[in-house]
């Protein structure tokens, strides 16, 4: 079976290639590529052979993985796979076979596989796909509701509830609770918006994840600029990330 990789995390791509000769090792591994550009002028390239499966990314390094099929009206499947929760209705609406998220587990990669190997089978493929889609209908996600944080040498566990903000400073990860209390946490930011609910946290920039609660006032300024201010109050301003904007103003939205 001849596969595509569209990831743009190179030690990412690296795994999933391991986990796809693990499952099968006559897989073939068409291309490794890390950006929307670059898949959509590999695609369309006449020299280079037609995947059977494509794996992909939704963060992709210029632009949202949706683009290539948008672009290309792609009609190969996709199992896609990602960090981020808040885009698995979308996924399954562009005739995708599974939804992943990073990091990537053997067993569920190999269901995802088995089920593409199901739905490709000529006889009672739209069965097959109406009850993928009723099981996705039914599946509930379960976020994480406390965080166990650290005070010198005591732990301390936090509901989700108090936390207003996460910030990454100094090489460290800090928790901050609606009573300004500030705690360390093990957790990268990357790992943490996996965790929590995407309707009550919103990363608004590289260095910042934002409970909704805790925003206060939400200013535009020219050219799409958007400044937040939080309570408790954060130590410098703050502005959403530029790619970032219609997803915060959708998100404030919900």
């Amino acid at each position: 079976m001849n596969v595509l990789i569209v990831e743009d995390e190179k030690l990412t791509a690296q795994r999933l290639v391991h986990l796809l000769h693990r499952y099968d090792p006559m897989i073939r591994v068409l291309a490794q590529l890390p950006s929307v550009t670059k898949t959509i002028s590999w695609l369309e390239d006449p020299q280079n052979p037609a995947p059977a499966l494509i794996f992909l990314d939704i963060h992709l390094e210029d632009d949202l993985g949706f683009r290539i099929i948008e672009t290309l009206q792609l009609r190969i499947p996709i199992i896609f796979t990602t960090a981020y929760h808040e885009y698995t209705l979308r996924a399954f609406k562009a005739n995708s076979i599974d939804y992943l998220l990073k990091p990537i587990d053997f067993e569920e990669l190999s269901a995802a596989i088995d089920k593409y190997k199901t739905l490709r089978q000529p006889a009672g493929n739209e069965a097959n796909w109406q009850n993928m889609l009723q099981l996705l209908g039914q599946h509930q996600v379960v976020y994480k509701d406390r965080f166990m944080a650290t005070i010198g040498s005591k732990l301390k566990s936090v509901q989700t509830s108090e936390i207003a903000y996460f910030s990454f400073e100094d090489r460290a990860t800090i928790l901050t609770t609606h009573d300004n209390l500030r705690l360390t946490i093990d957790y990268s930011l990357d790992k943490l918006v996996q965790l929590l609910n995407p309707r009550d946290f919103f990363r608004v920039n590289r260095s910042l994840l934002v409970a909704l609660s805790a925003i206060q006032v939400a200013n535009a300024y020219s050219g799409g600029k958007i400044k937040i201010e939080l309570q408790p109050a954060y130590k410098q301003d703050i502005f959403v990330s530029g790619d970032r904007t219609t997803d915060f103003k959708e998100w404030l939205g919900k």
